[in-house]
C-alpha cells in the first residue's frame, strides 16, 4: 500500500443523509470531497418520513427538488393518516387525531413538504454527489485523526479487507451521528436534558388490518412492550416501523430474530401475528438498529478544522420530523461557507459563524420537539409560546434567524437582515420563478428598478474586492415582478437594495440608494466574507 496520503479539500465522516448531503453541497461548487462509511451501504430503514419546505427550498437550489418528486411516496395520501396514542394497536385508543403536520408554506415559500423517505432520499443525494465528482467510501471507517494549523491527516481502514491509508485533507466534516466518535474524541460535551431512552428498531412486513380496525394508521405512540413505543406506516400497509426501548440486559448485538418479532406483537397486540423482519442493508445482514432519543446539543460545533454536523452537533426527539431538516441545513450553512474560504474570497472568521448561526436553531428546534413530544405522549409540561400550532411550526421551519431577536412569523418576513430573504413570485422573460431562485452562488444584491446606482456600484467592488457577485434588478433586464409586492416585502424602495448570502439569508440591506453606495456596499460585502 502506497504511503503517500489521499489528498482531498474536505474529508465527510458519516455517509447518511448529513454527510451526502453535506458532499453533494461541497461538490456543486468544485470542493473535493471524500465521504466515508462505516456500513457497506446505505440502509433499506427509512428513518426520517419527509422534508420541510425550507428543506426542499435548499435542495432546490442544488437543483435536487424534481429528483426528489420523483422518488417521493406519493402513493399515500399523508394528509388523512391518524395519529393514535393506545395501550397496543389493537386495543382502544386514548387519543386519535390527524398526523400532518400544518403546512406552513402556503404563500411563504415555492415549496411544500415532501413525503420523502430517507433511505430514498439518501439514494438521490448518493448519486447526486457522484456525478458531481465527490468521492464515496463505503465499508470504511475513520481509525484515527490529527490536525494542525494547514489541515487534517486522518487513517481510514477499509473493514472488509482491513487494509489502512491516510487521507489529508483541509478541513473535516463529523457526519456520525448521536455518539459521534470524532465528538468524543475532541473532547466535546453536551447540554440539555439528556439521552430518555437507546430504541431497537426494525423495519418489518405484517397484515396489521385486524388490529387496525380500518382506522387509517400513521404513527401510533403506545404502551407495549413499554412506554414510548412508536409505530410508523411505510408503503402503504405492507411495511411498517417500529421502535421501542432496548429491553434491560440486551444490546443490538444480543438482540434476536425471535425476540425483536416479539416485541412486534406485543405492540400490536395480536400474539400469533406473521411477522417478517426485513434486512436494514439491502444486502442483508443486520436486521435491527439502535437509535438514542434525547434531546441535547454539543457545546461546540468547531474546533480548529473540525467541524460537527447534523446530529453529531445535536439531538432532538423525533416528533415533528424535524431531525433531518435541522441536519440537511446545517449541511448547507456550514457548506457554502466553506466554499467561500476555500476559494479564497472569504476570511477564515466566516467559519466561526456556522456555530454562532446554527446552534441557537439547535435549542429554539429542540424546544419546539420536546413540547410536541409531551403532548403526543400525554406527558405535561409543553409550551406553545401563545402561537396556534401552525404558526408554531411554520416559524419553527422559516422563521429562525441568525441575528438577535426571536423568531419570525413566515408572513411577517420582511428582508431584515439576518432572516431567509422573502419568497417572491416573479417571472423572467415569461418564465415564472421565485425570487428564492435568484440565491445559491455567491453574494447576491437584488435591487429595485431603480436601482442603477447599486447596480453600477457592485461591479466596481467584485472588481476592487476580487469576488464574485451576482447583480438581479427586479424591473428591468427581463425579470419582472407581476405582483408589485418586491419592494415592500424586502422593505426597499425601488432605488433600495439587499444583499443575500448563498444559503438565502438576507446579510444587509439599505432601504434607499442614500450616497456612496460603493463604499457601503464594499464595507457589506467585507461583513459577508468575513473580511471586515
Amino acid at each position: 500500500m502506497s504511503t503517500a496520503p489521499t489528498e482531498v479539500q474536505v474529508l465527510v465522516v458519516g455517509g447518511a443523509v448529513t454527510g451526502l448531503s453535506t458532499a453533494a453541497f461541497l461538490a456543486r461548487h468544485g470542493v473535493s470531497t471524500l465521504v466515508v462509511e462505516r456500513h457497506p451501504d446505505t440502509l433499506s430503514h427509512p428513518r426520517s418520513r419527509g422534508i420541510n419546505p425550507r428543506t426542499v427550498e435548499v435542495y432546490r437550489q442544488a437543483g435536487l427538488e424534481s429528483r426528489i418528486w420523483d422518488e417521493a411516496s406519493l402513493a399515500t395520501d399523508f394528509s388523512k393518516l391518524q395519529m393514535i396514542r393506545a395501550r397496543t394497536l389493537a386495543a382502544e385508543e386514548h387519543f386519535a387525531g390527524p398526523t400532518d403536520s400544518p403546512d406552513p408554506s402556503g404563500e411563504v415559500s415555492p415549496c411544500e413538504w415532501a413525503p420523502i423517505d430517507q433511505d430514498r432520499l439518501e439514494h438521490v443525494l448518493r448519486a447526486h454527489a457522484v456525478e458531481l465528482g465527490a468521492q464515496l467510501a463505503f465499508a470504511t471507517e475513520l481509525v484515527s485523526f490529527e490536525q494542525d494549523d494547514s489541515g487534517v491527516t486522518a487513517v481510514l481502514r477499509d473493514r472488509e479487507s482491513g487494509s489502512e491509508r491516510t487521507v489529508r485533507a483541509q478541513y473535516l466534516i463529523a457526519a456520525d451521528g448521536g455518539r459521534s466518535p470524532v465528538r468524543t474524541e475532541l473532547g466535546i460535551q453536551l447540554d440539555g436534558p439528556g439521552e430518555f431512552a437507546t430504541t431497537v428498531s426494525v423495519l418489518f412486513e405484517a397484515d396489521l388490518s385486524e388490529a387496525a380496525r380500518g382506522r387509517p394508521v400513521g404513527v401510533c405512540y403506545l404502551d407495549e412492550p413499554a412506554p414510548s413505543t412508536i409505530l410508523f406506516a411505510h408503503d402503504g400497509d405492507k411495511r411498517w416501523i417500529f421502535a421501542t426501548p432496548m429491553p434491560a440486559d440486551t444490546t443490538l448485538e444480543t438482540v434476536t430474530e425471535e425476540q425483536a418479532i416479539g416485541l412486534v406483537r406485543a405492540a400490536i397486540g395480536v400474539d400469533e401475528l406473521a411477522v417478517r423482519i426485513v434486512p436494514q442493508l439491502p444486502a442483508g445482514g443486520a436486521k435491527w438498529l439502535s437509535f438514542v432519543i434525547g434531546a441535547q446539543v454539543a457545546r461546540e460545533y468547531r474546533r480548529g478544522r473540525v467541524f460537527l454536523v447534523g446530529d453529531a452537533a445535536h439531538l432532538v426527539p423525533p416528533t415533528g420530523g424535524f431531525g433531518a431538516s435541522l441536519a440537511i441545513q446545517d449541511a448547507h450553512n456550514l457548506a457554502w461557507k466553506l466554499v467561500a474560504v476555500l476559494d479564497g474570497s472569504a476570511g477564515d472568521g466566516l467559519l466561526d459563524t456556522y456555530q454562532a448561526e446554527r446552534q441557537p436553531v439547535a435549542w429554539m428546534t429542540l424546544q419546539q420537539t420536546m413540547a410536541m413530544m409531551q403532548d403526543r405522549t400525554g406527558a405535561e409540561g409543553g409550551e406553545d409560546g401563545g402561537l396556534s400550532p401552525a404558526d408554531s411550526y411554520s416559524t419553527t421551519v422559516f422563521g429562525y434567524r441568525y441575528s438577535e431577536g426571536p423568531p419570525v412569523l413566515p408572513r411577517l418576513l420582511s428582508g431584515e437582515p439576518g432572516t431567509r430573504a422573502p419568497h417572491v413570485p416573479l417571472e423572467r422573460d415569461g418564465a415564472s420563478l421565485s425570487s428564492l431562485d435568484l440565491y445559491g452562488s455567491g453574494p447576491t444584491l437584488v435591487t429595485g428598478a431603480g436601482g442603477g446606482a447599486w447596480e453600477a456600484a457592485a461591479s466596481a467592488v467584485a472588481e476592487s474586492l476580487g469576488v464574485s457577485l451576482t447583480v438581479h434588478r427586479i424591473g428591468a433586464a427581463g425579470l419582472t415582478d407581476p405582483s408589485g409586492t418586491f419592494p415592500s416585502r424586502y422593505g426597499i424602495g425601488s432605488d433600495g437594495a439587499v444583499l443575500v448570502r448563498s444559503d438565502g439569508f438576507v446579510s444587509w440591506r439599505a432601504a434607499t440608494a442614500g450616497e456612496k453606495p460603493e463604499e457601503v456596499l464594499t464595507e457589506a460585502v467585507l461583513q459577508l466574507l468575513g473580511r471586515a
